[in-house]
């Protein structure tokens, strides 16, 4: 039975909460691997809407165990008012796992986020300012807390007091910000750790072992391929790997276990925050994709930036991520329009260039060169088979198929989820 990686292959907010509820009932674990609540997953069941922000979507699927990587950025408090609300809604969580070696976001990190970005202006990156990168960065500086350290009073006294050492003088100095004291953070910090060691587990060891005896698990990706800190649009980027090589080091799996790796899809593009965006759109079509979209996002609330679908960027995220397969949603936002207008290559300095610019001030000053294809007016809703699509949207899929590199194995045709075509199985 199949490893597989799901993962965003835009920039983000693709749907891919839908799709790993598609394969919930299948999977025997649901696994984030990196990111933290600044990523939003929203997943209609039946008549009901949820909306998760770091927990993985297979937490609504009962058979399955949810587990949080060693790659996540924990804050415990929205870890545990998002249990609370599923709780409160008949959803059971106690088989969820958390890595004893993720990292917590703490108090001092939101407020470096937060005085960070009002200090860049004009510059800003567009965070979240939930503490994301300066969690990452303390990380990388071996200055981060870990879920582990809640349980030892001492040890988490020491870690905080060492990294205020330094973030204090900035904070004070730089920012004019009155300075964090580490006894209150710790007290802070205790008070989530009887609520959260019943989770905690050596998940390297439960997911390995679990690829071992032929089970099925599914590593979950938060953002998308093009706000990876390596292979996106740098520095307009996460912190972290939502790329397919970061489920191995993000859950602690070679890369010889992954079977598959599924890249989402929107049938048009969105993005959330700065940055460039060849195909954005600023007149009525851009409105009428975020309204009909409902394109706003689940963690931020922020308008979504919309534009025609690129494949450009789609061959890209085939190339860094080794997709075998495409999940593509949201088809029916596309219902209406007469023609439908797909970026097929870029103009950079008045050359056509067909794979993504490595330069990235070329990648900026990219123009879209559109092909345009026919558009459907039928509602796709419905639809429970291929073949039960109009003859325009068959024709659309399939463009975009052969434009991105991968073939595409499902179809979203509604937000519900049982509004999916499924073309071919990603278990196989």
């Amino acid at each position: 039975m199949p490893a597989l990686v799901l993962l965003g292959a835009q920039w983000g907010d693709e749907g891919k909460g839908k799709a790993t509820d598609l394969l919930g009932g299948s999977v025997d674990y649901v696994v984030r691997y990196q990111g933290g609540n600044n990523a939003g997953h929203t997943v209609v069941v039946g008549d009901q809407k949820y909306a998760l922000h770091l927990l993985p979507s297979g937490i609504l699927s009962p058979g399955c165990t949810p587990v949080i990587g060693n790659g996540v950025v924990v804050d415990p408090a929205v870890l545990l008012s998002e249990l609370s609300g599923l709780n409160e809604r008949g959803v059971d969580t106690s088989k969820l796992l958390v890595s004893g070696n993720a990292h917590l976001i703490t108090p001092y990190n939101i407020t470096v986020d937060k005085v960070t970005e009002r200090f860049l202006g004009k510059r800003k990156i567009g965070t979240t300012g939930r503490g994301i990168g300066p969690t990452y960065a303390d990380k990388i500086n071996r200055t981060g807390i870990r879920v582990q350290d809640l349980f030892d009073e001492s040890i988490l006294l020491q870690k905080v007091e060492a990294a205020l050492d330094f973030k204090n003088q900035v904070l004070a100095k730089l920012y004019n910000h009155r300075a964090v004291v580490a006894e209150q953070v710790v007290e802070e910090m205790l008070g989530y750790a009887d609520q959260i060691k019943g989770y905690v587990a050596d998940t390297t060891l439960i997911l390995n072992d679990a690829i071992d005896e032929g089970k099925v698990v599914l590593f979950e990706g938060g953002q998308g391929t093009l706000l990876d800190v390596d292979h996106g649009t740098y520095p307009f980027v996460t912190s972290s790997n939502p790329t397919a090589g970061g489920a191995c080091t993000g859950a602690g799996v070679g890369p010889t276990k992954i079977n598959r790796v599924i890249g989402i899809l929107k049938a048009y593009t969105t993005r959330v925050g700065a940055g460039p965006f060849p195909t954005e759109l600023f007149d009525k079509d851009g409105e009428a994709l975020r309204t009909i979209g409902g394109e706003r996002g689940v963690t931020t609330g922020r308008d979504r930036r919309c534009g025609w679908f690129d494949a450009v960027i789609a061959r890209y995220a085939t190339r860094v991520n080794g997709l075998t397969d495409f999940f593509l949603t949201k088809l029916d936002v596309l219902t209406g329009w007469e023609q439908i207008p797909v970026c097929v290559a870029y103009e950079v300095d008045g050359k056509r260039v067909e794979e993504l610019p490595h330069n990235q001030s070329d990648f900026h000053h990219a123009k879209p060169v559109y092909e345009m294809l026919p558009g459907w007016s039928e509602d796709i809703t419905k639809a429970k088979t291929f073949a039960e699509l109009p003859k325009n949207a068959q024709a659309y899929v399939k463009a975009l198929e052969e434009m991105s590199g991968a073939p595409i194995s499902a179809i979203g045709v509604g937000p519900g989820r049982d509004e999916t075509i499924q073309i071919n199985s990603f278990l196989d």
